[in-house]
């Protein structure tokens, strides 16, 4: 039986324990959770207020030494004849259709090349400010970063600090997975453990670069995995010195299957609908120090990711100009217009306005 006492709880936004928050995860009435995130989110963000972005996600390389089972996209070795490193012309081409649409970032992310050093950040970063100096970086994320600094022999905190200076404005949470270590060498041997990623985060927070928090869930991990990460997120914000962005957001998306390794290892998506929502329902009362809680739509497709929002996500993400990683599962309705975004928001019951990565309105 659950203790409806938890679920009041965390509609206060009081901290949960970490038996508390699982107990939310696995126990709570599924309609009784998802009616106290509403009304959470509702409390944040008044006047059904529903924020979206215009960006494009371009890779930076392919080439990535990571190894994770549940990637399509990488090659392995810099010998690939299927391995490349986007060239500054076609970054010239994809920015300035961006900016045609209306769009006003760019997340770069990539595979973890191991010949691309620091120097080469510091150069490619510098080169699109210096060319396109009203758009932003949202660049990388922790086990980039952590790979970037253990490659050029720097600390996490010099690299930060250099990718800044040369034009870095905000890290997205990439590589989060699941934040428990043992569970991290199993599929995705390459990257950073769960305490490394952390740190790359806790020292953004330091530098006062805005960064996100994420979560790919429905793979290998049990419960008390997914809710513990949940807790390591919502304990490192509480952290952030005072005055800092911290993560400005918390977007989660379930594992997809199609073609990958972990596939053939058997672990197939089982993801539903419902349970998409309750994670994003747990989220938004367990994370009661992150103000804002995306929909992955992405991933989910547009009727669940419109149904998130009223279960406490009050962010539909990006139109997705360009999406390579997640498609190369076989997904196939990957990105929309902003014609479709702004409609399928007003048709949930939501006012759609325009965001920047800060998630100041641009409308």
């Amino acid at each position: 039986m659950f203790d409806m006492d938890i679920l009041a709880k965390a509609e206060a936004r009081e901290n949960l324990t970490e038996r508390e928050a699982l107990a939310l995860f696995t126990d709570a009435p599924l309609d009784d959770l998802v009616s106290a995130a509403d009304r959470v989110r509702a409390a944040l963000h008044p006047g059904d207020i529903v924020t979206w972005q215009i960006d494009r996600n371009v890779n930076i390389t392919n080439i990535c030494v990571s190894g994770c089972k549940f990637c399509n996209f990488h090659v392995k070795g810099t010998n690939n004849p299927e391995g490349y490193i986007t060239t500054l012309d076609e970054y010239d081409v994809k920015i300035k259709r961006m900016l045609e649409l209306g769009g006003d970032q760019l997340l770069l992310q990539g595979g973890m090349h191991p010949r691309l050093d620091i120097g080469y950040y510091e150069e490619l970063f510098r080169t699109l400010k210096r060319r396109y100096p009203t758009v932003k970086l949202h660049a990388l994320g922790p086990p980039e970063v952590f790979h970037i600094a253990r490659i050029s022999r720097l600390t996490v905190a010099e690299t930060l600090c250099r990718l800044r200076e040369a034009g870095l404005d905000s890290l997205p949470g990439a590589g989060a997975e699941i934040l428990s270590t043992p569970l991290r060498r199993n599929i995705s041997p390459g990257k950073c453990t769960a305490e490394q990623w952390l740190d790359v985060m806790a020292e953004a927070h330091r530098q006062n670069i805005p960064t996100s928090a994420t979560m790919m869930f429905g793979h290998k991990e049990t419960p008390g995995e997914l809710v513990g990460h949940l807790i390591s997120i919502r304990d490192l914000q509480a952290r952030k010195p005072e005055g800092a962005y911290g993560f400005i957001a918390f977007i989660a998306w379930p594992y997809c299957s199609g073609g990958t390794a972990l596939e053939r290892e058997g672990v197939v998506s089982h993801t539903t609908p419902e349970d998409y929502l309750r994670v994003v329902a747990t989220a938004r009362l367990v994370l009661n120090n992150i103000d804002n809680i995306q929909a992955s739509w992405l991933t989910v497709g547009l009727d669940t990711g419109l149904k998130a929002l009223r279960c406490g996500a009050n962010d539909m993400g990006s139109i997705m100009i360009e999406e390579n990683v997640v498609s190369s599962t076989g997904l196939s309705d990957t990105v929309i217009d902003a014609d479709r975004m702004t409609a399928a928001i007003r048709s949930a019951g939501f006012t759609p306005r325009l965001r920047d990565q800060l998630y100041r309105m641009r409308d």
